[in-house]
This record gives C-alpha cells, structure tokens and sequence, in this order.
C-alpha cells in the first residue's frame, strides 16, 4: 500500500515529550501496518490513501486555511493526546455541515490499522472505477426491464465509462478464421463445429476489448443463437478468468456489480439467476450457463438450456463461505449478504452450472425488494466490505 501523511498542529512551540510522543504513534502504527507512512505536502494525492495527521487542538483554524489543497474524503488521523481528538471532532463536524465525506482514525493501533488497510482497498477500487471502460455489445436482452442505468448517472457517481457497441461487430469477427491461442482439444471433448464457433465468438470480444481498451463487456448473447448458431458461454468464461469482466444477456448492473468485486477483492465472480427460494431454510439455488473457469477446479461442457445449442459450462463451485451481490439500475439500492454454498446441483430443468446457498440475510428480502435478476457470486465473506464501498459510492 502506498499510504501519504500530511500534518496539522498549532503554531505554538511543541516540546520534546510532544515529539517523541507522536514519533511513538507514527512508528506504532507503521509497525502494524507493516509499512512505511509517507510524508508529503498537502496536495499529494498521489496514492492508495491519503491520511490527514491532526496532533493538536488548535489545529482547526489551520485546516481551514487548506482547505482547498485538500480533496474529499477526508481522513482525520490522531493519538487523542494535545487536545487533537477535540480538534478532529471539530473540523469533522465542519466537514460534514459542508456535506463533505471524511471520517476520524482513533483509538486503539490496532484498530487504526484495520481501519486504513480497509479504506485503502476502497479508496484502490474507486480509482479502477475511476478508470474503467465497460462495453455494451448490443442492447440489453428484453426481459432486462429494470437492469438499464443512466449512462450519465454511472459516469458522474462511479467514474466508469460505458460503451455501447453493436452485435453486428462480433458477428462480423467471429465469421472469420479464429486468430487466437485458444485451441478445440484445450477443453473437455464436445462437439467440435460448437466449440470452435465458441472460440470465433471469444476472438471476436477479445479483439474488440482490445481495440477500445476495455475493463470489460455484456452482451446480447441471445441473438447469437440465431445468427452465429453458437452461444457466448465459453466466451465469457474464459474473459472473466483472464482477468476481463464478461457478463450474459447485456445485463449492465450485472457487469458494473461484477467490475466492484474485481476492484474490491482482485477475484472473478459468477453471474447467475435466482432460481429457487426455500424461505424455511433462508437458500436460494442460482444457476446459469456460463462461469469463469478459475473459479472451478473441474467441469464439464453441456448445451445451451434455454436453446438446447451450442457450449455451455458446467462447474463444480467450492462449498463454504461466499457472497452475493446485486445493486440496481436507479443506483439507490443494492443487495449484499454473506453465505454458506452448501452444495452443486445436478437438474434438468435448471441452467448448467446450478449451486444451493444458505444466506446470513434473510432470503425474504428479494422477495420484497429485490435489485433485478442476475446476482454475483463470488467466494468469501465480503459483505461489510461491500457495505462500505457501496455507501461511500451511492452516499
């Protein structure tokens, strides 16, 4: 982590208890963290996290004659010692009257330090929104009734950038001779016409992800059943595990959920569909047709459900701890729980790849306000760290 300090204290003359004594705090805290605080001038922005160090009452005044060198949030870091936590409660609340995000590290080292390891992941993931560009291939699927933002409502509270590109491009691409590493005999045996018009469909996003340098895609894949006679299932599969966000059905929250999780955790998630709720026992089983492959240690190639065409992938996800997500177009609400994959499906009436979770909410929830259809699944138990990001981000 790459963590700046700038420093406000009063301008009377400090003795030498008072140095030493935040040189304890600073070296206190670096040990901990295991990492070196960086001192800088008040405009450095130049890192993971900027913390703003208040070591005395007095300080206020100063603050304010700053405060345009200064950018939100503001992270108000103090020992508690020379009247600097009555300093920081006041410049806090002068924050908040502005209606201006910032928060006071204090307490315990420990605590501190959890806290800015925290805010710096948050802080790390604003900027990989910040940056992001996210292709829509086609439009959205027509069932997505309420999956479509304001392109302009995303930019202004995420920073992210989206795309629209249309179908025909891909189609276009993947007519021609497949130009990538990817081979037939790199996947389980299965029909070899469907694969390799599965891996033309692959060279076809890749190439468009790179041309306009994206985070990531959602497309339309529906309409490739009728025109390529194929499905975008492996696909996607093998962009998510690459590292590149690759969503179905041009669901847009779905990709923009899915790009949070990367810029939160680093990993892949699986987008999949409520597919059974089992109040009594607070489960839901999700399913669908695609995956990222470095999510499964194992799995086999099936058809497409709904078409009964094509390649579709179905894993073996691990049991244990994981969370789902979900946020909504109008980007007022989302839905975030911790939970325990009990178990792998195997029905016929369902998508390929089909598990049973146990959620920490309660399952009623998305029977009464639920954020849309698809949920991201991804292993681990992440849902404070959802919660912060989400309510820094919507707030």
């Amino acid at each position: 982590m790459k963590i700046k300090i700038s420093t406000f204290k009063s301008r009377l003359q400090h003795s030498l208890e008072f140095n030493q004594e935040i040189e304890h705090f600073l070296k206190s805290v670096e040990k901990e963290l295991d990492d070196s605080l960086i001192l800088s001038e008040l405009e450095d922005y130049d890192c993971d996290l900027k913390l703003i160090f208040i070591q005395t009452g007095g300080s206020e005044g100063l603050f304010l004659e700053n405060f345009a060198k200064l950018k939100e949030p503001y992270y108000l870091l103090t020992n508690g010692g020379n009247n600097s936590l009555a300093a920081s409660l006041e410049i806090l609340s002068y924050l908040n009257t502005q209606n201006k995000k910032g928060e006071i590290l204090h307490g315990s080292i420990n605590y501190i330090v959890t806290r800015i390891k925290e805010l710096a992941q948050l802080e790390r993931a604003k900027k990989i929104l910040n940056k992001a560009k996210l292709g829509v291939v086609g439009n959205p699927s027509d069932w997505l009734i309420s999956s479509v933002p304001n392109y302009k409502l995303i930019q202004e509270k995420m920073g992210l950038e989206l795309i629209d590109i249309p179908l025909s491009i891909v189609e276009e691409k993947a007519l021609r001779p497949h130009f990538s590493n990817l081979k037939t005999s790199d996947y389980k045996k299965f029909n070899m016409s469907d694969l390799n018009t599965s891996i033309n469909i692959f060279d076809g996003l890749n190439e468009i992800i790179k041309e306009q340098k994206l985070s990531g895609v959602t497309i339309r894949c529906f309409d490739l059943l009728k025109s390529l006679k194929g499905t975008g299932c492996l696909a996607l599969a093998e962009l998510n595990k690459n590292g590149c966000i690759g969503t179905c059905e041009g669901d847009i929250m779905a990709m923009i959920s899915m790009q949070i999780v990367q810029a939160l955790t680093g990993q892949s998630s699986f987008q999949a569909n409520p597919s059974r709720i089992n109040v009594e026992n607070n489960s839901i089983v999700f399913a669908h047709c695609t995956l990222p492959f470095d999510m499964v240690d194992d799995y086999q190639l099936d058809t497409h459900f709904e078409s009964g065409i094509g390649v579709a992938i179905k894993g073996e996800l691990k049991t244990g701890k994981v969370t789902v997500f979900r946020m909504s177009s109008d980007l007022k609400h989302y839905f975030v729980s911790g939970g325990i994959l009990m178990n792998n499906l195997n029905e016929s009436n369902l998508c390929r790849t089909q598990v049973n979770i146990r959620l920490d909410k309660p399952v009623t929830e998305l029977l009464k306000a639920p954020c849309g259809n698809h949920h991201i699944i991804f292993y681990g138990d992440y849902e404070k760290l959802i919660q912060q990001f989400m309510d820094i981000l919507l707030k």
